[in-house]
């Protein structure tokens, strides 16, 4: 029960930093093309991650590494590397093309996603209460971020398919998070998608030394805290925690964006903003309590 409270804070601190990743991205943009930005960012969030490997081995920690341990944690990387870079290239896209708060919407509809992909594909039954949770936080959700009608142009569609891509690589982690250790599998997906951005941006754009300078205040942030860190608190917290909540819980990166820019800078809440919030956390933490409430009751019945 502890464990499943303690991913719950990981993961909700993920969602902190996702938060306040979007303005960082949004600003990025202007600076340099996706592919560039997506490339520094995770190179950046890969070299940072390096040394905390070798902080966080155990002193005398004696565990045989086997070939297969090797060789899972590699595909891992490369499945999720290639999962993420996906993602983050068409919700890049996304933001150019439509509105931060749109695209904020659309990009954590992955809430939904999650557990029909893993109800058609996995054949993993979703309780009725987490549907309910999923519900209330897409509703919640739009309250918080569209402001505008909602047409959908390019930008839209974007951002959507990168829910669904992001819906995959929530997946993915749940499967080999348990299976590896966290902190080299998060540095190896970061290697692997910031090859594969650095060939785009080759072959696409015209990469240059003043982008980077120019956009070092949104790099830095998104490379060390939404990278490095944020995805790494995901793998982490995903150990011990379903993937559907765990959605859940990482929708919250909506609220937090919104609340964030009424505490730091100043930015007025409006009514429906408020509400929105409300269904979101109502949602998170009335899925995290029944969650907790039928443990217990299977252990008592054990």
């Amino acid at each position: 029960k502890k464990m499943k409270w303690s991913s719950s804070l990981l993961l909700f601190l993920t969602a902190c930093i996702w938060g306040f990743a979007f303005a960082f991205q949004s600003q990025g943009m202007d600076r340099m093309g996706p592919y560039t930005f997506n490339c520094a960012r995770f190179f950046i969030g890969a070299v940072v991650l390096v040394p905390v490997i070798f902080l966080f081995k155990k002193p005398g920690e004696k565990k045989k590494i086997t070939k297969k341990d090797i060789k899972l944690t590699i595909l891992g990387g490369i499945i999720c590397g290639g999962c993420l870079f996906t993602a983050s290239t068409l919700q890049q896209f996304g933001i150019r093309y439509t509105s931060v708060g749109k695209a904020g919407f659309l990009t954590t509809l992955y809430i939904i996603l999650v557990p029909i992909i893993l109800g058609i594909f996995l054949k993993r039954k979703v309780s009725f209460i987490v549907w309910i949770g999923a519900g209330l936080s897409v509703v919640g959700m739009y309250l918080l971020c569209v402001s505008e009608t909602m047409s959908l142009n390019k930008g839209d569609i974007y951002a959507f398919c990168c829910a669904i891509v992001f819906s995959f690589h929530i997946i993915a982690v749940d499967y080999f998070a348990p299976k590896t250790n966290g902190i080299v599998l998060s540095c190896l997906q970061f290697f692997t998608s910031g090859i594969v951005a650095l060939i785009f941006a080759l072959i696409l754009e015209e990469p240059s030394f003043s982008q980077l300078i120019n956009g070092i205040i949104p790099l830095l942030y998104v490379g060390i805290m939404s990278s490095g860190v944020g995805y790494t608190l995901q793998i982490m917290g995903q150990k011990n925690a379903d993937p559907t909540i765990a959605s859940l819980i990482m929708s919250l990166e909506s609220a937090v964006s919104v609340l964030g820019g009424f505490i730091i800078l100043g930015e007025k809440l409006t009514i429906k903003e408020l509400i929105g919030c409300l269904f979101m956390f109502v949602a998170v933490i009335g899925v995290q309590v029944f969650d907790s409430k039928k443990s217990e009751e299977k252990e008592i019945t054990n």
